[in-house]
């Protein structure tokens, strides 16, 4: 559990997670209810938290519905999405908690209970801050499945916002008492600089809680893993890196799945940047429409924010455009709800940069999808999220080919291209992690400046990149924890 939000409670189990799996021990992640625009799919479809993707990733094994069973998707301020193993169940307001409880919590139950079955160690993770008395009440995610699993606690704190200390003592203050039997050590994360500057600190914890410290995580720079939401993009400067390809991302208000751009950001020659105002964009090559939880409410929002206008500047002067998911569907001629599965706006006008529109279906597609780009040939792979299904004008040129749905031979024309090439969209994400196709659309973008392609310059494909930065992750854990007290909390041998 951590102290607050974005304590780092993701990456301590991801870090725990990959270190038990190289000590031999079979390891599962867990996570009852997870708050997230940024999704992941299983096999066989269903979508899970992109965390707990990450982690299972991290432990070795493929994710299941079971490692995070209840999904809610942020709507509004006031509303989210729910759902519950895999498949969206209902919209629920302020008012809809109990309908909520009633249907998540036997979910939850027996998902965690098949993980128990299965694995010798399930590391299970909370959300928030562990002390949140105004929730105590609908508590489903942090002290009762600590209750349910019978399992000891670590307190994650970030050292890096400051506070660390009253953060730590404050929790242990405000939990009960049978709450503060459970937890058996205190975790301090994203620490930069010499760490026996804290040796007073250390001891007054100690002192103070009678908590065992179990180690001093340092500030990892560069770490390439997904974070479990968008929450980083509202504190990250404009990008100062100056590259031979300048991309902006709209930061939406409802952005999701924004870990699409996340390979792009590491290429050589690119240069990325999320935007709100395009009065402060920089000259950009490439304008990419991302992901979002409310098309319709996202696109009145980019218009009213000036980018549909800065869009047909960008285009006129020889730009690029991308759109991913609902982004692809902003690029359409219209967009149709006739179900109010989105919204209660019937059909909305979209940007018409490409020839199809959107009709939203009350059945969400949830899939791992394989194929190719129709152009060039080359491999593609990602997955589905979404509701809306594109409707392509005759003639229109699709941008993919899928070959395989969830493992299984499908045959289905995706996505859309301009005639020009200049602007495409597709439903598909992780499009961007396939290092050939990414490097084909960058070098199109160098050759239309009169740059040398790279070409064959290597391209990291981000499934591996991932895997080297677990084994970082757990390296580091290793050397600043003591990592044999923590399983032995955990109740295993190493």
């Amino acid at each position: 559990m951590g102290t607050a939000s974005d304590a780092g409670k993701s990456v301590v189990v991801a870090a725990l997670g990959r270190a038990f799996a190289r000590a031999g021990v079979r390891v599962a992640p867990f996570k009852s209810q997870n708050m997230s625009n940024n999704s992941a799919v299983c096999a066989g479809g269903g979508e899970i938290g992109r965390a707990q993707a990450m982690q299972a990733e991290a432990c070795g094994l493929a994710p299941t519905l079971d490692m995070n069973p209840v999904l809610l998707k942020p709507e509004t301020d006031t509303g989210c999405q729910v759902v519950i193993r895999g498949r969206a169940r209902f919209q629920m307001g302020a008012r809809d908690y109990d309908r909520y409880r009633r249907e998540a919590w036997p979910e939850i139950v027996a998902s965690y209970e098949r993980l128990a079955a299965e694995f010798e160690l399930v590391l299970i993770e909370g959300a928030g801050g562990a002390a949140e008395v105004n929730l105590k009440d609908r508590d489903i995610v942090n002290w009762a499945i600590a209750e349910l699993a019978g399992a000891p606690v670590v307190l994650v704190a970030d050292i890096d916002k400051g506070g660390v200390f009253a953060a730590l003592v404050g929790t242990v203050e405000l939990i009960k008492p049978s709450e503060r039997d459970r937890v058996r050590g205190m975790l301090i994360n994203k620490f930069r600089g010499d760490v026996r500057l804290l040796d007073s600190g250390l001891r007054f914890l100690e002192e103070r809680t009678g908590i065992p410290v179990l180690g001093v995580l340092p500030h990892i720079k560069d770490l390439r893993l997904p974070d479990e939401d968008a929450a980083r993009l509202d504190y990250l400067a404009p990008a100062a890196r100056v590259a031979p390809v300048t991309i902006g991302v709209v930061h939406l208000p409802r952005i999701s799945n924004y870990t699409d751009f996340e390979p792009l950001e590491h290429e050589p020659d690119a240069a990325l940047h999320y935007l709100t105002d395009p009065a402060s964009a920089p000259a950009l090559d490439v304008l990419i429409l991302p992901g979002t939880k409310s098309t319709v409410s996202d696109l009145n929002w980019l218009r009213e924010a000036g980018w549909e206008t800065a869009l047909a500047r960008h285009l006129r002067g020889g730009g690029w455009v991308a759109g991913i998911c609902g982004g692809f569907q902003m690029l359409g001629h219209r967009i149709r709800d006739p179900h109010g599965v989105e919204s209660k706006i019937a059909e909305s006008i979209g940007l018409g940069r490409l020839d199809f529109e959107t009709v939203f279906e009350r059945d969400k597609i949830t899939a791992q999808v394989e194929g190719y780009e129709v152009s060039s040939g080359l491999a593609i792979r990602g997955y589905e999220i979404h509701a809306g299904h594109a409707v392509r004008a005759p003639g229109s040129e699709p941008l993919l080919r899928i070959t395989r749905r969830d493992g299984a031979p499908r045959e289905a024309l995706e996505g859309c291209r301009s005639a020009d090439g200049r602007v495409i969209g597709t439903s598909i994400h992780g499009l961007f992690d396939s290092a050939g196709f990414r490097r084909r659309f960058i070098d199109s973008i160098r050759s239309a400046k009169g740059l040398e392609p790279l070409g064959d310059a290597p391209a990291p494909d981000y499934r591996e990149v991932g895997s080297a930065e677990y084994d970082r992750l757990a390296d580091v854990l290793i050397a600043h924890t003591d990592f044999a007290r923590i399983a032995s909390i955990a109740g295993i041998r190493i």
